[in-house]
């Protein structure tokens, strides 16, 4: 009896082993076609912190990867997993990011499969609460940085030596990345050539290899148990087969149910949890704030750089914020216009095309709270992004 209680234990060490032996492409088979659809709208910070199910992914004609940050999370009728599950158009949109996944994490992302973008059509959401003067603080990018994806940006670089240079660079101004002794020295050996820090670099390769062949296995592992965190949740008496004014006609109709209370045009339940309580002392309080000035473009600019140099064809969609809230709390319409002109200007210069939904400040119903699209903000998303696809 003693003896068949241990081979449970037996089969899970047997297992383990081989998923740390064996090469992990020769284990990429396991992740099949299925759980990748999955994950397609999952929202798994697994998944966005790894590697395998992105590589599969991108390998895959059928899917449109959507890049962005806690607005993908709002998946209303009209959102595009939701609207293009109804309304079929020959590609699957697949969600990469959530709350605090800003421009360096992405960098660091398409650092990891420059070899899979060349031609690849992406949209990637541009937030600008990002662009705060500090730009991404150890808050957001702590919980959101993978470690995996650091050892392979500075071990196995697939982006040309300035871009691994200016990347180092800002991956080390993070005390997440500094604190890590084997990463930090071989991100410091990509940007200071002396011979000590080249010696140490070389020195600690051996085990940094070791470790990262850990963390292969390990993404391998998590990718395996397909963790999803969200679910489609279509409409299809709502959004199939209308016209474009229909669908905006639709999701107001929608929206107006659910916000009654207040003059911001928000979801009510979010007005009453996180603004009415406080809302005397947020009257006012971004005076002076503009979006004009932060450390994010340079950051926007390292994204910019590598989707340029992979060959990916790209599709910038420029959020704005809920101008009706601005104003309340006294964030002037310059710090907003400028942000607005100088993004759009920065993403066309290296020429990418920009959706510019910077006039839709003061459309009700177009956000779902004081920051993140919804309802009809999502159906000018949808727009965009058929159009973009049928220009391919």
């Amino acid at each position: 009896m003693n003896r068949s209680s241990f081979k449970p234990l037996m089969v899970a060490v047997i297992l383990f082993s081989i998923l740390l032996l064996f090469p992990a492409q020769w284990l990429l088979p396991l992740i099949n076609d299925k759980l990748v659809e999955r994950e397609s709208v999952g929202l798994d910070p697994n998944m966005f912190q790894g590697y395998l199910v992105q590589q599969k992914m991108l390998d895959d004609p059928a899917y449109l990867p959507v890049y962005g940050s806690s607005e993908l999370a709002r998946l209303d009728p009209f959102h595009p997993s939701n609207y293009f599950h109804v309304n079929p158009q020959g590609f699957t949109p697949f969600l990469v990011g959530r709350g605090g996944t800003e421009a360096l994490l992405h960098f660091l992302n398409f650092s990891a499969h420059a070899d899979q973008l060349k031609g690849k059509r992406i949209v990637f959401v541009i937030s600008p609460q990002w662009f705060v003067p500090e730009g991404s603080d150890e808050s957001h990018f702590a919980p959101n940085f993978s470690v995996l994806q650091g050892y392979q940006f500075a071990l196995n670089p697939k982006v040309n030596h300035p871009l691994v240079t200016e990347g180092s660079k800002r991956l080390l101004a993070f005390n997440v990345v500094k604190s890590d002794w084997m990463l930090s020295s071989l991100l410091e050996a990509n940007v200071y050539h002396d011979k000590w820090h080249q010696t140490k670099a070389m020195v600690i390769k051996p085990f940094a290899y070791g470790f990262l062949h850990l963390l292969e296995r390990r993404d391998l592992i998590l990718s395996l148990l397909d963790v999803h965190l969200k679910k489609l949740h279509p409409k299809p008496a709502l959004t199939q087969n209308k016209s474009w004014a229909e669908l905006e006609d639709a999701a107001g109709h929608m929206a107006a149910k659910k916000t009654t209370t207040n003059p911001f045009y928000v979801n009510d339940l979010y007005y009453k949890a996180m603004l009415q309580p406080k809302l005397d002392k947020l009257h006012g309080y971004k005076k002076g704030a503009s979006y004009a000035t932060s450390k994010q473009y340079q950051d926007l600019q390292l994204v910019l750089d590598v989707l340029k140099e992979a060959g990916a064809k790209p599709l910038f969609v420029s959020v704005p914020v809920n101008g009706y809230w601005s104003d309340y709390t006294g964030f002037p319409a310059k710090g907003r216009t400028d942000y607005y002109v100088k993004v759009k200007k920065q993403v066309e210069k290296n020429g990418f095309p920009v959706l510019d939904l910077s006039s839709h400040e003061y459309d009700k119903y177009f956000f779902k709270d004081t920051i993140h699209l919804g309802y009809k903000g999502w159906v000018s998303v949808d727009k965009g992004i058929l159009q973009f696809e049928k220009q391919q």
